[in-house]
């Protein structure tokens, strides 16, 4: 029947057109967004992974900045121990030699402890250079230099409990000179150190002899003993430079997965856009006729 209050017609294109209206509105969140899943109204479950995985990201970028801080600390100390050790011309294999050279009878001792002398005061002053952000592992203090140093180097999450893993450094394995003379250059064996190992008086007697060829072997196992911690510390800086990748390559996942939860189909969401736009415009015009049947009645009454 025609009814004057009741235009049954409008009221259908009304909750039509709100509808479109409110589909329009999301899709136009989304595109302005760039995510399908930006509040947890849209998505309680998605929203709340997403926000996780996100907490989860920036802890593991703030693994990524401590990695490449413990890397640069681990560099300097690596890059001084191998300076130590040195080559033909300097370091532990250069006392070596000079060492090796003041065996030969008759030669002026005088004139090579001149240059051992420059040699220890030089691996002390590279000992003690080696210092990054206030730390130093081969000149320490005792008392004031912790025993161990632990690097963090990986961030996990299971459930709501996290973990995070470190490498751990002890010092000493590192240490060539300490407060307390018990580092690998200054430690006294027999009658002196590597560090005060001072041939100027020794002559070609047997005893003085004898003498030469217990700091040589000193230096010897010196050479050794740096060699060792400078390969346990190269694996520590690969184990760091690993580490760094990894984590470089995990927050990248992370992003991804977040993005599969949460990001807008842009294409999918255009398309849509567009479908909306008509459908707005048609029922526009449905509910502008269904208004204007109502005025059909009018001709009832002529």
């Amino acid at each position: 029947m025609s009814s004057l209050l009741t235009n049954s017609t409008a009221m259908t294109a009304l909750q039509t057109l709100r509808s479109v209206g409110s589909q329009l509105s999301t899709t136009q969140n989304r595109i302005s967004t760039g995510q399908r899943v930006a509040t947890a109204s849209d998505n309680a479950a998605y929203w709340s992974i997403a926000t996780s995985m996100r907490a989860d990201n920036a802890a593991l970028s703030a693994v990524s900045d401590s990695l490449g801080l413990s890397a640069a600390t681990v560099d300097t100390e690596y890059t001084a121990l191998t300076t130590v050790i040195g080559d033909k011309d300097s370091g532990l294999t250069k006392l070596q030699s000079l060492l090796v050279q003041a065996k030969t009878a008759g030669i002026d001792r005088t004139k090579i402890q001149a240059d051992v002398t420059q040699i220890q005061q030089q691996m002390k002053s590279t000992a003690n250079a080696a210092t990054f952000n206030g730390i130093n592992w081969l000149s320490t203090t005792t008392g004031t230099t912790p025993t161990s140093f632990s690097l963090v180097s990986s961030y996990s999450r299971v459930g709501g409990t996290p973990t995070i893993g470190s490498i751990t450094v002890t010092t000493a394995n590192y240490t060539l000179y300490s407060t307390t003379q018990t580092g690998i250059l200054d430690t006294v064996a027999g009658s002196a150190s590597v560090d005060t190992i001072n041939i100027s008086a020794l002559t070609d007697s047997a005893a003085d002899q004898t003498t030469l060829d217990g700091y040589i072997a000193q230096v010897t196992t010196a050479i050794n003993s740096v060699a060792a911690s400078a390969a346990n510390l190269g694996a520590v800086k690969n184990r760091i430079s690993t580490n760094t990748e990894f984590v470089k390559s995990l927050m990248d996942s992370v992003d991804r997965g977040v993005g599969q939860l949460v990001d807008a189909d842009m294409n999918a969401e255009s398309t849509r856009l567009a479908a909306l736009q008509v459908q707005q415009q048609l029922g526009v015009q449905a509910l502008s006729i269904a208004n204007n049947s109502s005025q059909s009645i009018l001709s009832l009454f002529r």
